[in-house]
């Protein structure tokens, strides 16, 4: 579905100085800010309404303008009507400058005619002769301003006071719009960076660590090559060649795990996906036992499980030297619980140490694996729990335990 247009959806208003149909245009700003929580490109949408406010103002020209990084200056997003050469001028100004700083002070549209500063630092005749009158509009959040419209008319009136209410109620609406996109940015960068460390752990627990094997082995054979001892050359040419076959199956793990997206269906879709390829890709028979019938999860909790599910995984095929595992979801009193186990020879293959009973709180090694950290993080940004342990019978099982709803955790 379209966006609407603000131009388009204000211009049959008919806004006049008899205030008659200011509750209607608002209602119109109402309806058009439920929508800004989607828009992508906040300077697109700032330069739309730009026409709008020029309209509004009854104004020939006009800019709109956002606060910098620095918090010192105000970049110019968009403008109409203005000389080639007044544009150049008005690209980067102080937050502090003449009429507009005193408007960012008070927080409040303000009308002004005295225009002097303004033709002082941009030069030419454009605010001399063709601009009587500016009015600036900030645009700001809980106090804090994020920008500015400023707009050019070309004689000095009176501005109606319902206009100016409007001016206001658009200059809110866009500010909460700013501000919106400037943390939708940080906690873009956020999630960017947790993945990026994740990444990094994973790549040093399966790749580095038997590259740096290969490594203290290639400085064994290099001696045994000197030595000429033939018995002890093979024997170190085997375990790196080992190595080597194992650092490459490490390595199309990593890329199969990476490039692994969350199912547009779903959860259980997306399971039912990584359990199907499971026993072909490393030769354990996979049971998948969806015990839920309704399963709420925002998306973004959902990709948190299905990546803790898909390490749980990895760890069977790479350390457990099972034959046989069960993937299940289940309800438990006001939690959903997660589970993998194996048949294989317990924790002691993979962590340092394993408890038969109970979880690795107990035990400071096990909180040297990268993969169970990393899991561990991933439940935790959901509410979650995690849970590893040998099973009395033999094998391993690691449990997820978690609250449906809610939200994902800084």
């Amino acid at each position: 579905m379209s966006k609407p247009d603000p131009a388009t959806a204000l211009e049959h208003l008919d806004l006049d100085p008899s205030g008659g149909h200011t509750l209607e245009a608002l209602h119109v700003l109402s309806e058009i800010a439920s929508n800004l929580a989607d828009e992508d490109d906040l300077d697109e949408l700032l330069g739309r309404f730009l026409g709008t406010m020029i309209r509004l103002a009854k104004a020939d020209a006009g800019v709109v303008r956002v606060l910098t990084s620095d918090g010192k200056h105000l970049r110019m997003v968009a403008s109409r009507g203005l000389p080639p050469a007044v544009v150049e001028k008005e690209r980067l100004v102080s937050r502090d400058c003449g009429v507009c700083g005193i408007a960012i002070g008070q927080n409040r549209p303000l009308f002004e005619i005295e225009l002097k500063g303004c033709a002082e630092r941009t030069g030419g005749n454009f605010f001399a002769t063709g601009c009587q009158a500016m009015v600036v509009v900030p645009l700001s959040n809980a106090g804090r301003l994020l920008g500015t419209y400023n707009l050019f008319l070309p004689e000095a009136f009176e501005l109606p006071e319902e206009v100016a209410l409007l001016f206001r109620s658009i200059g809110e609406h866009l500010g909460m719009a700013l501000e919106n996109a400037r943390l939708k940015r940080e906690n873009l960068r956020i999630v960017l960076t947790s993945e990026r460390q994740m990444m990094a752990a994973e790549i040093h627990d399966s790749l580095a660590q038997t590259l740096a094997y290969m490594k203290m082995r290639m400085a064994m054979l290099n001696d045994a090559l000197a030595d000429q001892s033939l018995e002890q050359s093979a024997k170190y040419a085997g375990d790196v060649s080992q190595a080597l076959d194992d650092a490459y199956g490490h390595l199309r793990e990593l890329l199969v795990q990476f490039r692994s997206r969350m199912d547009p269906m779903g959860l259980h879709h997306a399971l039912q996906g990584l359990a199907c390829g499971f026993q072909e890709r490393t030769g354990i028979v996979l049971h998948y036992d969806n015990k839920l019938t309704d399963l709420r999860l925002e998306p973004e909790k959902e990709s948190q499980v299905f990546h803790i599910l898909q390490e749980a995984l990895a760890n069977v095929a790479r350390h457990s030297g099972a034959t046989e595992a069960r993937m299940t979801l289940a309800a438990a009193g006001d939690y959903y619980d997660a589970t993998v186990e194996d048949n294989g020879k317990g924790g002691q293959g993979f962590f340092a140490i394993a408890n038969r009973v109970d979880g690795f709180h107990e035990h400071a090694g096990l909180r040297d694996h990268f993969g169970l950290a990393i899991m561990r993080e991933r439940a935790g940004k959901i509410g979650g729990h995690l849970e590893v342990a040998n099973l009395a019978g033999g094998g391993f099982r690691v449990r997820l335990s978690f609250p449906p709803g809610g939200g994902i955790s800084g």
